[in-house]
């Protein structure tokens, strides 16, 4: 058919034919224009809400500490503004008490350009009105008389005749002037408090609360407490506990406001921190290690205890945080000295002296006994600056205006809610044998033969069958005194010479305290060299429930069950049981205050031989330090290769659970605040998933993601009643969360209201008077707890329902929750959290003894104790023996620790089935 076009008036005229094709060419077929896929938008996940309130179980009224809180100004505004405060020349102050004192100062002198106005203010960068300041920026200049001169003089005595004195204090009554500049950053609606509290919360909602707390924080500076945080802590003697080490603990408040379905409340708890008795830098160290002289302190000890502890220096008393200790003592340790020389041309000279001659000889302080001992360090890597030890010392809601302007009053009662007590699962026993086992004894002293009898014995009454050990392997004395590791290598030497085969488990015996120095080496030997079951004690008061106790720990890690649910064996777990499910618990565990090259270690437990909740796995990496969100639960190394944690608990669920892949994952977060919450749905929970499809894409599970938290403010009392609240009580109503999903489950008491010897600190602070401005560590306490109480207040686990895609109901779940609070192999009753979280967090503190973490942190860091520059490396745990690892589902072989020889035929150990790895 020919071509045709037409012209302008509707006439067609034919179109040249095309020109003819070459021969032996074959025409290209023009392909369609391509069109780019949509790329398909991520999808961000948020918390869910809330579908209903739970019904079951018998109601209770109970009385919370938190305190109703009525606004009524919602239409006015909250005025941010940003400050800055500098010295005369232009320098920044970085001081955080400075700035409190200077901003207290500026609104004592220029009210009248304030118009009059009360702010609130956070000690570094914000304040806050009700309403606008006149103009939008605004410059004030104040001048403060110097502390330090002032607290200088007072310290010396009127007309004292000492020359030296004099001239150290010429300056008494010193005064800075200060530059405050004050700018408009940002206006908040007090309308978001109301939104809020119907579960529209905002950026504008949660900045609008922070003021609250802001308000309540400079109320609390101002009659001079200590502020930590949203803590803050009395001045009073009554407040003070000596904990010993030198350290002192403080009772005092934590406050914070919270948007609840009751409403605005404040809760308002009982907090303690720790502080460092007051007095010279050596006398801490003393006190700290408890030896009797400075020349008996461990350096390298002391060197870790006072990094980043802010000081004093005598006489100028001027502060500096300590960033290490010299490597040699004050008299050796030198410096370049710039002076001008005696002769008339007046040249600088440069000379090399040491920190002890300088201040002997050219400050005229008197040294008594630093010239032996190292200096301490406050200067920068490339400038060390020394200073001897001896020239060192450790540093009514109703009247407050602002909240009377913002229309808010405070309730003084406690919130009445009603709570509903679970009944308590019905348990089961399945106890183990213990046959093929020894004992070690690294020298404790203790009746090694009176012990064993005694666990026989306690073995019987539980229905645990314990035969008579084959020897035991007593300490050789020569080998005391050797390192650690060393004497750990003796002992296996002495017990592969006598034992005839491999144990099925080893009972050690430790000198002093299960965290000694053998502890970490023996553990690594036995579970990642040679997949031994072991448990160790520190037999130094052993009574009937101290064996008791430790009779649960061998009998779960040989296999045996101190918890099974009566609903696990029947099942009749709703919505567990009639579905493949696997339940994991992940958490991390973090190095201590200050110690940034501490690799963190992240573990993940899951449960396997569905349909039962009480046998779990672990499986232990490290990350990086101070990283919360766990980074290797997929780790796709190739096409074909996965070496994440998922994948490895994800195939020892399907090979122990039947060759089922589990349709459901139910995961437990520990250790994340509110605001990481959308970083586990968002990081953590995209890994799985990952996970998951690498395995089988066509492979798409449902999951419940829940987040439980220990360490929150809210307590629950029973009115009239000195007694705890019941084990299984649930509450999620009142003050629980307007919209989302939370519930608070106790099971148990937890003394955290006092001190005790099982005490942790977790942060060495300053004295009293210089601690008020500055913000430093919550100190939090850990006891032990058990379902009947120990006495104190019940301070439950706050769990939140962030993802939910099976469809439990309220009951459901928490009835779920309660029943894995049961199954902790480790004791009888309910714990304080579910199961996989404890489990978790026990995997991650043991494997962590397999680590000399203590030693990186010293080899890592340079110039006295700074962390040097770039990436920290992680290092790799130790794989553990498959042994100790997992439950077996069928019997296997494994090579045994001991070699063939002439006397000792080949020999094959068949391992028990075992409950776990979280030894």
């Amino acid at each position: 058919m020919e071509s045709v076009e037409h012209d302008g008036n509707g006439a067609a005229e034919a179109l040249p034919p095309p020109p003819p094709v070459p021969p032996n060419i074959v025409p290209l077929q023009a392909e369609p224009e391509h069109v780019p896929e949509p790329v398909k938008k991520k999808v961000v996940r948020v918390p869910t809400s809330r579908r209903g309130l739970g019904s079951k179980g018998q109601k209770i009224p109970l009385l919370t500490n938190h305190f109703k809180v009525n606004v009524t100004n919602v239409d006015g505004h909250f005025f941010h503004y940003c400050v800055s405060v500098s010295y005369e020349d232009g320098r920044p102050v970085d001081g955080k008490g400075v700035g409190r004192k200077v901003i207290d100062r500026v609104h004592e002198t220029y009210d009248t350009e304030l118009a009059g106005k009360d702010f609130a203010y956070d000690g570094e960068k914000s304040l806050f009105t009700v309403g606008p300041l006149p103009r939008n920026k605004l410059e004030f200049t104040v001048v403060l008389e110097d502390i330090s001169s002032n607290r200088n003089n007072g310290n010396r005595s009127p007309g004292s005749p000492n020359e030296n004195d004099r001239k150290r204090q010429r300056r008494p009554y010193q005064s800075k002037t200060f530059k405050v500049e004050i700018s408009f950053a940002a206006k908040i609606p007090m309308q978001a408090i109301a939104n809020a509290l119907r579960g529209q919360e905002s950026e504008n909602s949660q900045e609008a609360l922070r003021v609250l707390d802001i308000i309540l924080r400079q109320h609390a500076a101002k009659q001079g407490c200590l502020l930590v945080r949203q803590s803050f802590f009395h001045n009073d003697p009554k407040n003070f506990a000596d904990v010993g080490g030198g350290v002192l603990g403080c009772r005092g408040f934590h406050s914070s406001f919270r948007t609840t379905q009751g409403g605005l409340s404040l809760n308002i708890d009982v907090s303690t921190t720790m502080i460092i008795q007051p007095g010279p830098v050596v006398d801490f160290l003393i006190s700290n290690q408890n030896v009797k002289d400075p020349f008996s302190i461990d350096w390298a000890k002391a060197k870790r205890t006072l990094k980043n502890l802010r000081i004093k220096t005598n006489p100028a008393n001027t502060e500096y945080k300590i960033t290490g200790l010299s490597e040699r003592p004050c008299k050796e340790q030198t410096f370049s000295l710039k002076q001008r020389g005696k002769d008339n041309d007046g040249e600088v000279e440069t000379l090399e002296v040491t920190v002890y001659d300088y201040f002997v000889n050219y400050r005229h302080i008197e040294l008594r006994y630093s010239g032996d001992l190292p200096c301490i360090n406050v200067g920068k890597p490339k400038r060390p600056t020394y200073f001897p030890l001896e020239a060192l010392k450790i540093n009514n809601y109703d009247a407050e205006p602002m909240l009377r302007s913002c229309g808010i009053s405070i309730s003084t009662n406690f919130t009445q809610v009603e709570g509903r007590v679970l009944p308590a699962p019905k348990k089961l026993v399945e106890p183990t044998k213990i046959e093929r086992w020894a004992v070690v004894n690294f020298s404790a002293r203790c009746d090694t033969r009176g012990l064993i009898r005694d666990l026989i014995r306690i073995g019987e009454m539980k229905g645990v069958h314990i035969d008579p050990p084959f020897d035991v392997f007593d300490e050789s004395p020569q080998n005391r005194r050797a390192p650690p590791p060393v004497r750990v290598e003796k002992m296996f030497e002495d017990i592969q010479s006598k034992l005839p085969g491999a144990p099925q488990f080893l009972l050690c015996l430790l000198p002093d305290r299960k965290n000694s120095d053998l502890y970490g080496p023996w553990k690594r030997k036995n579970l990642a060299d040679y997949g031994i079951v072991n448990q160790c004690m520190a037999p130094m008061r052993v009574n009937d429930q101290y064996l008791n106790n430790l009779l649960l720990k061998i009998n779960a890690k040989l296999g045996g069950l101190n918890s099974l649910l009566a609903v696990e064996h029947s099942p009749s777990i709703p919505l567990v049981s009639k579905v493949p499910t696997i339940i994991i618990g992940m958490d991390v565990s973090h190095g201590s205050p200050g110690q940034s090259d501490i690799p963190s270690i992240a573990a993940v437990v899951s449960s396997r031989h569905w349909p039962l909740i009480s046998r779990y796995r672990a499986s232990v990496r490290t990350q990086s330090p101070k990283v919360e969100m766990i980074d290797s639960l997929y780790k796709r190394v190739s096409d074909t290769e996965d070496e994440g944690i998922m994948r490895e608990l994800l195939l020892d669920f399907y090979l122990s659970s039947g060759k089922r892949k589990p349709d459901q994952i139910i995961i437990f977060r520990d250790g994340v605040s509110e605001s990481q919450f959308n970083q586990v749905l968002n990081i953590e929970l995209d890994q799985i998933i990952e996970a998951c499809k690498f395995l089988d894409e066509k492979w798409s599970p449902k999951f419940v993601v829940i987040v439980a938290q220990k360490n929150h403010h809210t307590k629950f009392f029973q009115p009239g009643s000195p007694d705890n609240v019941p084990p299984g009580t649930v509450i999620d109503n009142k003050i629980c969360h307007p919209r989302n999903n939370d519930f608070y489950l106790p099971v148990c008491t937890c003394w955290n209201d006092c001190f005790g010897e099982n005490a942790k600190i977790l942060y060495v602070g300053r004295d009293w008077d210089e601690l008020k401005y500055h913000h430093v560590e919550l100190y939090t306490v850990s006891f032990p707890i058990t379902e009947g109480g120990l006495g104190g207040t019940t301070r439950p686990t706050h769990y939140h329902v962030l993802l939910d895609e099976v469809g439990f109901s309220a009951d459901e779940l928490q009835e779920l929750v309660h029943s894995l609070s049961y199954v902790y192999q480790r004791s009888t009753t309910a714990i304080s959290v579910v199961a996989p979280i404890c489990y978790a967090h026990l995997a991650a503190t043991q494997v962590g003894t397999f680590m000399k973490f203590e030693d990186m942190s010293e080899t890592s860091s340079s110039h006295g104790g700074l962390t040097s520059a770039g990436p920290v490396p992680v290092p790799q745990l130790p794989k553990l023996a498959e042994s100790v690892c997992f439950g077996i589902g069928s019997l296997m072989t494994q090579p045994s620790l001991f070699p063939p020889t002439r006397h000792r035929p080949p020999h094959y150990l068949l391992p028990q089935t075992m409950v776990v790895v979280c030894r």
